[in-house]
């Protein structure tokens, strides 16, 4: 062996200097191993933190680029991580700098397709890397890996992830960019001519790891830490909303919402036996004008944009003047609606600027926020990927925005008077519209900071429990300011009317929790329960470690659908993780690709879930080329894929000290129980639109003769979802006995190696079914729907 040492050029604000890296070990025979091949070179010890060397970006040991220009700049950070950033020889508002080549490398990356939401792409190439793009995660393999390339097993130690992720920097905001010479290039901006600099040195983190999950998870701590701008959403106050069954008027009322309606919808859930516990009221409520268009006129698409709030409180219908007047106002009407239907939290929608076109300037009520009309401009980023109605209707018609130094006045007059009418939190849309209206206002990322924090103070001041639901807040500018806000959307609205949409959303969701899932708990959106999707989108909901809700039209309700999300006391049965893609998903097209199955995995308290979607042939990404061609002629009518243990990532933390390696698999929709050693697999076949469930629970060995893994509530969604605790006592030679904590009642299921001689719960009795062949223990739950606590003697 033959010790080298490389350099690492750092360049700071007033020099530049050369260290002498950490130690890098390897043959001297063997070659620098480049990303080019996806692995090329014996496996490396490697502990040096990215380093730019010969004209080469080597991040683990690996050539991520060559060609790399004097004026990257790469700096390290704890934890073998760097930033990375550039030097320009003049100053500038935007800059966009060249990194390197990088081809010939599996990468999957999130990226703002339009002004608001982000989606997933994958690719090999540079060439292939959209404008916009928020997070870039790169799979590097070693040559002894490439042959195991459709092995079933992709936790291998062979293969190991390189991860950027382009920050805000000062008051500039980055993102990451291709050319169709496969170059990789960095864009930073702060969208206000007047704030300018020549350099950006800390643009980019870089960091690497062999589970991508932990990589995102220790990334966005180091970035925490290091930024102060926001805060990793362990340290997060979570709303409670989350663990209840909601409503939300959106696609059942559109901005017809009143209170007659609202009253016929709860009605309609409470007669199913299925009521909401909380409720979004959403746009509709508020007092506003649009200037640009006379009454009696047909709405021209686009013109509904630029209307304007007029006055905080809440317009006629929700008056006795208007179309309900059973209801004074709107504390009178929440009050009832509480009473009368059990719900425990409502919570009202507004506009980050108050309306989508902001407020009225004109009007008495606000002039005292000194607001003025202001014509938003999209960064070129924006422009070059997908344009939005919304947007060009506002860059015509302008938007009212409030003086930054009385958003908090607004906010806090706004929210304080909701609070006094018996709401209890806010979600507040249209966020993403700041970063067009910096200028003149310290640029995007200082404007955007200073609604953000006047936001999540005015919420902390008048609610209770942080109860704010973010929306079209995928920008950096908002994730990397969010200090206290907990929840947000995870992407672009669930379209029932849109059927090529139903696909695309569930896979980006998934893929877009990778990141925003480190920072708040997403928001996967409504959804509705009698919709030819239902199924779909409510088994998606059940893992997501989302809130689940619905927009129902009233008396339009699918009944069996919700009853497997909600249990009789209306909470629901939440995982404990965002619901992420599986490690071997990573770098597939579930959408288009012709023969990728979606895996989405959680963890609950005493198991995993795993959840499959065939989401191929319905629909196609936004700004991805792709042949019109019929789906049967593109994509197989049925796919198979495998489900294994190993799919769940972090089993083994819930395992406890008494598993032996294999687990218990039970599928929701066939019923079926398998049992299978940690690196076994099933094979599952799904027609397009269609999904399976898994629960996968550890087998505890508690004795010689006794092996045991709970499975949980059998006709819900997350069936582990209901287990609380797992315990066992051994009383020999009399036996041992199983003790489980559930929450809820049902079919409760369980793997049991041998036939209990009696199952009983609060001392009574139960009758039960045991199925040797399979070792399938069921018996009936009933009664209360609270924590109860079920002993099965042995």
């Amino acid at each position: 062996m033959v010790e080298l040492y490389s350099t690492l050029h750092i360049a700071t604000p007033r020099c530049s200097v050369l260290f002498v890296s950490q130690l890098l070990s390897f043959s001297i025979d063997q070659k620098l191993p480049s990303l080019k091949k996806c692995g090329g070179g014996a496996r490396m010890t490697i502990t040096a933190a990215p380093s730019v060397s010969d004209g080469c970006l080597v991040v683990g040991g690996r050539v991520v680029c060559s060609g790399v220009p004097q004026n990257v700049v790469v700096s390290p950070e704890r934890s073998g991580s760097a930033f990375l950033g550039a030097t320009s020889s003049a100053p500038s508002s935007r800059h966009l700098f060249t990194i390197g080549v990088l081809e010939g490398c599996k990468f999957m990356c999130l990226f703002r397709f339009k002004l608001w939401w982000m989606i997933p792409r994958v690719g090999k190439s540079g060439s292939e890397i959209p404008m916009e793009t928020q997070m870039l995660l790169l799979e590097a393999r070693e040559e002894s890996a490439i042959h195991e390339e459709n092995s079933s097993d992709p936790t291998t130690e062979n293969t190991f992830y390189i991860l950027f992720l382009p920050v805000l920097d000062g008051p500039f905001r980055s993102s990451l960019q291709g050319t169709p010479e496969n170059e990789f290039q960095l864009c930073v901006e702060t969208g206000d001519p007047s704030v300018q600099t020549s350099q950006a040195l800390e643009a980019v983190l870089i960091n690497s790891g062999d589970n991508p999950f932990e990589l995102l998870k220790n990334s966005i701590k180091i970035l925490e830490e290091r930024k102060g701008t926001f805060t990793h959403i362990e340290h997060k106050k979570v709303p409670p909303h989350l663990d209840w069954f909601g409503w939300c008027t959106w696609d059942a009322f559109y901005t017809e919402v009143s209170p007659k309606g609202i009253k016929e919808g709860l009605q309609s859930f409470l007669e199913g036996g299925c009521p909401p516990k909380f409720l979004i009221i959403d746009d509709g409520w508020q007092e506003t004008i649009n200037e640009f268009k006379n009454e009696g006129e047909l709405v021209i698409e686009g013109t509904r944009f630029p209307t304007r709030l007029v006055d905080i409180k809440e317009n006629s219908k929700f008056k006795a003047s208007g179309s309900d007047a059973s209801c004074t106002d709107l504390q009178d009407f929440i009050q009832v609606i509480k009473e009368k239907y059990g719900l425990k939290l409502v919570y009202m929608w507004h506009a980050i600027v108050g309306y989508w076109g902001g407020v009225l300037p004109s009007s008495k009520v606000m002039e005292k926020y000194n607001p003025k009309i202001v014509h938003p401009i999209q960064s070129p980023g924006n422009v070059g990927n997908l344009r939005d109605i919304a947007m060009d209707s506002l860059e015509k018609y302008g938007i009212g925005i409030i003086d930054p130094k009385k958003i908090f006045s607004f906010y806090n007059d706004l929210h304080s008077y909701l609070s006094s009418s018996g709401v209890d939190g806010v979600k507040v849309d249209v966020q993403n519209i700041l970063e067009t209206l910096g200028k003149g206002y310290g640029g995007r990322v200082s404007l955007t900071r200073r609604y953000q924090l006047a936001l999540e103070e005015s919420i902390a001041r008048n609610f209770k429990d942080n109860n704010l639901i973010c929306c079209m807040s995928h920008n950096s500018d908002s994730i990397y300011s969010s200090k206290k806000s907990a929840v947000a959307r995870a992407s672009e609205d669930f379209m029932p009317k849109e059927p090529t949409s139903q696909t695309l959303h569930i896979a980006s969701v998934a893929f877009n929790s990778l990141l925003l899932g480190e920072i708040v708990v997403l928001d996967w959106d409504m959804f509705h329960s009698n919709h030819t999707t239902a199924d779909f989108h409510g088994a998606a909901r059940a893992l997501g470690g989302c809130a689940v809700y619905v927009s129902d039209k009233p008396g339009i309700h699918d009944f069996k659908i919700l009853k497997r999300l909600v249990l009789p006391d209306g909470s629901v049965l939440r995982a404990k993780y965002p619901g992420r893609p599986t490690r071997d998903c990573l770098f597939k097209d579930p959408v288009m690709d012709g023969e990728s199955l979606l895996k989405i995995w959680n963890l609950n308290k005493l198991s995993g879930v795993v959840g499959v979607f065939n989401c191929q042939g319905v629909g196609n990404w936004p700004l991805k080329d792709a042949e019109v061609v019929p789906i049967s002629a593109s994509v197989p009518t049925s796919l198979s894929g495998h489900v294994c243990p190993f799919d769940v990532e972090f089993l083994d933390q819930v395992a406890g000290d008494n598993w032996n390696g294999d687990s218990a698999i039970y599928a929701f929709h066939s019923g079926s129980l398998s049992r299978l050693p940690r690196k076994a697999c099933l094979e599952v076949s799904l027609t397009i639109l269609k999904c399976e469930i898994f629960t996968i629970s550890p087998i505890r060995a508690f004795d010689q003769d006794l092996q045991f893994a709970p499975i949980g509530l059998l006709d819900m969604y997350n069936s582990g979802g209901a287990l609380e605790t797992l315990d066992c006592t051994s009383s020999n030679p009399s036996g041992c006995r199983v003790t489980v904590k559930v929450r809820g009642y049902g079919r409760f299921g369980a793997y049991s190696s041998k036939k209990p001689t009696s199952c009983f719960t609060d001392t009574k009795d139960m009758e039960f079914l045991y199925n040797a062949e399979d070792g399938l223990l069921t018996f009936k739950l009933e009664g209360e729907c609270g924590l109860r606590e079920i002993q099965i003697k042995y």
